[in-house]
């Protein structure tokens, strides 16, 4: 186990120290300690209401739906854009990494208003959409596509560094032996990949039940109908229902939390992982 020699004065490290953990104090434990607080502060009782009454439930099952959605479809993404990346070297290449990080460097509410030129009464294909009857904005296909758009990326862009440090060795092994491209994927590669792709799978779907600035565009805020888990908390804490915007607020903390304990576990298993398959320098 490699050590460091650390030569600052004890001062220094200390002052460190204190400033790290003020900071997470005020930062991260002091709103999730008042979020709980605030969400049970009118009993159990109460609370199990405020989560399930029927607008909170509706936001509920409107949330699941677009992350049942947008995962699948970006994980079908991610595996196969990082397999390209990673894997085979072409013109356009960077060119298309660029594209995947598209989504991290656009604003979301600009996302939101990408989808209003397209799909909007006035935008590119809003004509042909209303003369078919094809509702996209202000409806679920909408969310579900904003949703898509803005968490695509988050799939690929953490298999393609764990595919390019791995490298080709064994796949191209795999075809010595005449194994075809299919039985490669399944026997070498994605045991290779399985917890950056937990990983990156698990930060795509708490992306997408997060998910505020692109929806809230493109949703309409239709309550009931069209409002995720984030719209709902807005409009209850608009209307002044402090306790109950904090009780449906909480079971995304839930989210957060359990996302945060699966991300731990992984990212340690990917680094375990990749430590037991380096190779010592000659």
């Amino acid at each position: 186990m490699a050590s460091y020699a650390i030569t600052e004065p004890k001062w220094v490290r200390y002052t460190f120290i204190t400033v790290t953990l003020t900071f997470l104090t005020l930062m991260l434990i002091l709103p999730l300690i008042f979020i709980f607080k605030e969400a049970f502060s009118n009993g159990l009782a109460m609370y199990y209401k405020y989560i399930t009454e029927p607008d909170a439930l509706a936001a509920i099952k409107l949330t699941l739906i677009a992350a049942a959605i947008s995962v699948p479809l970006n994980l079908i993404f991610g595996l196969a854009a990082s397999w390209c990346i990673a894997k085979f070297r072409f013109p356009g290449r960077s060119f298309l990494i660029t594209l995947i990080d598209l989504p991290f460097s656009v604003s979301p509410v600009i996302s939101g208003l990408i989808f209003i030129l397209l799909f909007g009464t006035s935008g590119y294909l809003g004509p042909f959409l209303n003369e078919h009857n094809i509702k996209i904005l202000f409806a679920v296909p909408g969310i579900v596509l904003a949703t898509i758009f803005v968490t695509f990326p988050f799939v690929a862009r953490e298999l393609i560094p764990l595919m390019e440090a791995q490298g080709t060795e064994e796949e191209e092994a795999g075809l010595v032996l005449g194994a075809g491209g299919f039985t490669l994927f399944l026997k070498v590669t994605l045991p290779n990949i399985k917890w950056g792709l937990i990983y990156g799978v698990i930060l795509c779907n708490a992306r997408a039940m997060g998910e505020f600035g692109a929806v809230s565009v493109v949703s309409g805020h239709i309550r009931g109908l069209t409002n995720t888990l984030p719209l709902h908390v807005e409009i209850l804490y608009n209307e002044y229902s402090f306790v109950a915007a904090f009780a449906v607020a909480s079971l995304l903390t839930f989210l957060a939390i359990i996302t945060l304990v699966i991300k731990t576990l992984a990212e340690s298993r990917i680094k375990t992982e990749f430590d037991s398959n380096k190779k010592p320098m000659p």
